[in-house]
């Protein structure tokens, strides 16, 4: 059927109303009532059932393929959307036809349709971008990646582009001018100010891999402690261990100083590195009596031993006067204590050998002086890690008084009582 055959019959009701006596304006405009009531419910119609038609055909076809992307796109609606193409080309056609007599509808509703077409384009753009991003996030390579910002920087420029689109629809103003798109320019920058330093920040975050989702990071001046779920265009989501969430912005990634727990997890050992704090007053040199007595724990025998060998040998030669154990070289507690923690670490075989040890003095303190142990966990579960540190330190302070040594520790209520 072609257009000039399309007129007459839209011509039919108005030429029938004006034989029997309807002056020629009310006959024109019932005709473009009862055409425009025609028209439509025809493309709604024909919109329903071609919509139903193309997602039910799409949902057959993505279910005989192997790859995974149809399958998003059926659930991004790209089937619905793209369905509303062909009613729509059918509306923008016979507009003309309906309001022949009145150009002025005719080009303000086909203003209409083109305004309808930039905006279904885009939500076809945008059902593509989310699909490829789903689609991505099942690969190893992209899983981690921060994909959603990307997608929201290409919605926004989509977007941008459709609203100026739309203007031009609307106004006939050509927004192509050098002036125009530098007056445009200075409102989005200020506009999306946020946005912008976002997504330079999220493509840093990406190139320089600082962080992926999956990683646990604290970050104290947000109050974040946990691991990164998401990562969009302007914020971080991370879910924290109390299962609460804490959105931070994306720009503070590499604007401000964090903790990013990845090289902990990818190490061969997790650190701990803690201290006991022993009171001066108990430390003191040991005696032969005090060395015999201790020889009775087997971790420090040998050492015992030797090292005696050595220091009397030492005493002997320089005929050292040992009515004082002040003179010459002599073994002390804390000492002997320090080898003994150093060696249950080594035969602790939760303990990474391979990695750093050691069991320092630290820095005399109002709290006395602190023995740090200094080491790593091969198991970096934080249940399992927690464990084996408490289980090493437990065996440690339960030790010290085998030493003759004590644990600083403030006065409680019952040392005050005591006193009085």
């Amino acid at each position: 059927m072609n257009k000039e055959t399309l007129q007459h019959y839209s011509c039919l009701l108005q030429e029938y109303l004006v034989s029997e006596g309807m002056t020629l304006q009310w006959a024109i405009f019932l005709n473009v009532v009862v055409n425009c009531i025609i028209a439509f419910i025809g493309v709604f119609i024909l919109d329903v059932v071609f919509r139903k038609f193309i997602i039910e055909a799409f949902k057959a076809f993505s279910n005989k393929t192997k790859t995974t992307f149809d399958d998003y796109l059926v659930k991004s609606n790209f089937p619905k959307f793209v369905a509303h193409i062909l009613p729509l080309v059918i509306l923008w056609n016979i507009i003309p036809i309906i309001f022949i007599e009145s150009p002025f509808m005719t080009e303000l509703l086909l203003i209409v349709a083109k305004v309808f077409s930039v905006i279904l384009f885009i939500y076809i753009f945008r059902s593509i971008l989310r699909s490829t991003r789903k689609f991505l996030e099942e690969s190893e390579r992209f899983k981690d990646k921060p994909l959603e910002s990307y997608v929201q920087v290409m919605m926004i420029f989509a977007w941008g582009v459709g609203i100026f689109w739309i203007i031009q629809l609307l106004t006939g103003f050509s927004l192509v001018s050098l002036t125009t798109l530098g007056a445009a320019s200075a409102v989005l920058l200020l506009i999306f100010k946020d946005t912008i330093l976002g997504f330079v920040a999220s493509i840093q975050v990406s190139v320089n891999d600082i962080v992926r989702i999956g990683d646990w990071i604290t970050f104290s001046k947000f109050g974040a402690d946990g691991y990164v779920t998401e990562i969009n265009l302007a914020t971080v989501r991370v879910q924290n261990f109390d299962n609460t969430f804490t959105t931070i912005p994306t720009y503070s990634l590499i604007a401000d100083s964090f903790q990013n727990w990845r090289g902990m997890q990818e190490s061969d050992g997790r650190r701990i590195k803690r201290a006991i704090f022993i009171k001066q007053s108990s430390i003191r040199f040991l005696s032969e009596e005090d060395i015999e007595g201790l020889k009775k724990i087997q971790l420090i025998k040998p050492y015992l031993e030797h090292r005696q060998k050595d220091v009397d040998k030492f005493n002997r030669k320089n005929e050292i006067d040992k009515e004082l154990l002040i003179n010459g070289r002599n073994q002390t507690n804390l000492g002997v204590f320090r080898y003994y923690a150093d060696a249950l670490l080594n035969e602790n075989s939760a303990i990474n050998k391979d990695l750093f040890l050691m069991v320092r003095h630290l820095a005399p303190t109002d709290k006395g002086i602190p023995i740090e142990i200094f080491c790593y966990s091969r198991d970096k579960s934080w249940v399992n890690y927690e464990h084996i540190q408490a289980d090493i330190f437990d065996h440690l302070l339960a030790a010290v008084p085998y030493f003759d040594l004590e644990i600083f520790e403030l006065p409680t209520g019952k040392d005050l009582q005591a006193l009085a």
